[in-house]
């Protein structure tokens, strides 16, 4: 059986919604923030392993759509970096920014020597390192190919199954480690009752431009347009970006230019209001784009080629937990200024270091009900674990797999 476009992202769809219908049925799940693309591809790859398995045909799906839903994704990461924001958080977010750049080094050596002492290839680990744990799902998919190319057999499926060990992990680490560091600490828990704690901690934002349409025009329809011209102009220009660097020799994954480009334009309608960009309706149709993209990619995993690297995968995995626990509770408290926001702060970085953002803000949501609002946690960690570390993180990955050719 052959799925062409259009019914390849049907189903695609219709597993997204599986996904978030089993989330409402098995509350776990949202516990965990296991995204719904995820809770919904998998089944279907799960399904076509059985059917490998007992030697049925495969079906053929048309992944047409798969790249360029990757690369708008990013691109919408891209139109994120605005300096502007940067510079609000002040010296912290740059502090937090160092940490992590050096924490993402860290995992992939520490991925890459554990794998060399398994008898496997060093960039297994680092694969099952930060382009996986800092990088997410999104990431280690969109790397996977040039893993593949490099000689790690199966990276689609090892980078799924990386992610997945680090989300959970993320969601449930970070709490007992910010319950042990307010215990060795009890000076620094605050005082606020319990009534003052939800005002506080909500994300600053840009404040959002208004948005006017031509006569006739409805605005809403008006702004979407406009913001999917701009996502496509990202992404278009973005290829030729991603086509020159490789001409000097680098080894890249399609969405760096589009990321590049994005960030460009960004910045270039935070200094002269000329585009009036709305970063929550760029956020909405970068969402849309992720979640396809993550079911196409997911259900079509191999997932039988995991069977003979569960074992190294595992170890190396148990090796970077380790090590982000170390940093939570060694270095994030005692650099991030030895305070209740800096307890808070590690446990959003136990978040995105070894997850997502979503594991970050759900850590750090968790904190501040029971103890008290966080703003300076709520400012620094969004902005780093947002899309501050993927554009260290991508630059990061591309240097190594380039080293190791």
């Amino acid at each position: 059986m052959r799925l062409d476009l259009i019914q390849t992202v049907a189903l695609a769809g219709l597993l997204l919604f599986l996904g978030h219908g089993l989330k409402r049925l098995i509350p776990v799940l949202t516990r965990y923030n296991i995204p719904a693309p995820v809770v919904g591809g998998l089944p279907m790859a799960a399904l076509l392993t059985v059917g490998h398995n007992m030697g049925w045909p495969a079906p053929a799906f048309d992944t047409t759509l798969q790249t360029p839903l990757q690369n708008a994704f990013f691109a919408s990461i891209g139109f994120g970096a605005s300096l502007i924001v940067l510079r609000r958080g002040g010296p912290l977010v740059a502090i937090m920014m160092v940490i992590a750049s050096a924490a993402a080094v860290l995992q992939n050596v520490v991925g890459g020597a554990t794998a060399a002492v398994l008898g496997e290839h060093p960039l297994m680990g680092v694969l099952a390192g930060s382009t996986t744990l800092t990088g997410g799902p999104a990431t280690g998919l969109a790397f996977a190919p040039l893993f593949e190319e490099a000689g790690v057999q199966g990276a689609a499926t090892l980078a799924v199954s990386a992610a997945m060990a680090g989300i959970v992990s993320g969601g449930l680490i970070g709490g007992p480690i910010v319950a042990y560091l307010l215990k060795k600490r009890p000076l620094w828990i605050p005082v606020q009752a319990a009534k003052e704690r939800l005002a506080s901690h909500v994300e600053e934002r840009t404040p959002e431009p208004s948005e006017t349409a031509p006569t006739g025009e409805d605005v809403q329809a008006y702004r979407l347009v406009k913001h999917l011209v701009l996502l496509a102009v990202a992404v278009g220009a973005g290829a030729w970006v991603s086509a020159g660097l490789q001409g000097m020799g680098l080894t890249l994954p399609a969405y760096i230019g589009a990321m590049i480009v994005a960030a460009c334009i960004r910045n270039f309608d935070d200094w002269t209001g000329m585009i009036g960009m709305s970063q929550r309706t760029m956020d909405d149709i970068g969402d849309v784009a992720l979640t396809l993209f993550l079911v196409m990619a997911l259900m079509t995993l191999r997932l039988w080629e995991l069977a003979g690297v569960a074992v190294p995968l595992f170890v190396i995995l148990v090796a970077q937990i380790a090590l982000v626990v170390a940093l939570c509770v060694v270095v994030i408290p005692n650099i991030m200024g030895r305070d209740y926001d800096a307890v808070v702060m590690a446990g959003g970085f136990c978040g995105f270091m070894l997850g997502t953002t979503a594991n970050a803000m759900a850590n750090m949501g968790a904190i501040v009900e029971r103890y008290g609002p966080a703003p300076k946690a709520y400012l620094v960690v969004p902005l780093v674990g947002a899309f501050g570390i993927d554009f260290v993180n991508g630059l990061l990955i591309t240097t190594v797999i380039n080293l190791w050719r």
